[in-house]
């Protein structure tokens, strides 16, 4: 079966930055993904910008794949925002429940599982949705059991594959697959990959998010102090040799993690000779 590649990106909020990811995907696009995704920030807080950058990016001929969640709103906008996206030709979405910003503490979660009914009672078949996955387990899960009965509810209710938070331990990729598997999970989940450009950030980040950074690598990072290319050169070979384990034990792909930049991502995608 052929390998499925992709590459995400978060919408900027500066002419710079829109300017200079219009390099980066360009970049980008001559590896050949199959498609990009985008970012929708908490409670739909990036809409305008998700929303710009994914139709440009359509309007350029790439495949691209909105992130979507409820956030705040009625169903009546949300349904005008996914006609907006199907009129534009964009048969790819990405259907998260999504963070709710401050301030929005009396809003109701909607789950990503109604997301998927959603979509598919007002669109049929016409997008492939895309649903998150947690190796490690999501941070506000109630067990590792429950949250692998939540992705398969949202895979039945008419999600196509998975893409997952990003993650270093393959033993935790091993350990989530044996138990997709008997629970019954059999659509496609594909890692997420993090390129590491910048060991305190991932490191803030992943507090936050409930990913695990394995201390041996933290130690490692941690040893190189301002020596920021040996810690460049560490990051690019921690994660490539995590993706060649992962392809290697079966993965259908790979989802890279850009944070708007060509390289890493670039080099890793060179290592991998994909």
């Amino acid at each position: 079966m052929t390998k499925r590649y992709s590459f995400e990106f978060f919408p900027p909020k500066t002419d710079v930055g829109r300017e200079k990811l219009q390099t980066v995907r360009a970049e980008l696009n001559k590896l050949g993904p199959e498609f990009f995704s985008v970012t929708y920030g908490a409670g739909g807080s990036t809409r305008d910008n998700t929303v710009g950058i994914v139709k440009a990016m359509k309007a350029e001929g790439l495949s691209v794949a909105p992130h979507l969640s409820f956030g705040g709103d009625d169903e009546g906008s949300m349904l005008e925002l996914i006609n907006g996206y199907k009129d534009a030709g964009i048969d790819r979405i990405v259907a998260l429940r999504g963070d709710l910003p401050s301030g929005m503490g009396a809003t109701r979660l909607v789950y990503a599982k109604e997301l998927v009914e959603f979509i598919r009672k007002h669109t049929g078949d016409h997008f492939h949705l895309e649903v998150a996955a947690y190796p490690e387990i999501h941070p506000d899960a109630k067990s590792y059991q429950a949250d692998i009965d939540f992705l398969k509810a949202k895979l039945d209710a008419g999600a196509n594959s998975a893409i997952t938070q990003y993650f270093y331990s393959i033993d935790a990729w091993h350990y989530f697959m044996d138990h997709c598997q008997k629970a019954g999970i059999d659509k496609p989940i594909y890692p997420g990959i993090m390129p590491i450009t910048n060991f305190a950030n991932l490191a803030r980040f992943s507090r936050n998010c409930g990913a695990e950074l394995p201390r041996w690598m933290t130690q490692k990072f941690e040893s190189y102090g301002d020596d920021i290319e040996s810690s460049r050169e560490f990051g690019i070979e921690v994660v490539t040799r995590l993706s060649e384990q992962l392809l290697e034990a079966g993965a259908p792909g790979l989802h890279f993690y850009t944070m708007n930049t060509v390289d890493p991502t670039r080099q890793i995608w060179q290592n991998l000779k994909l």
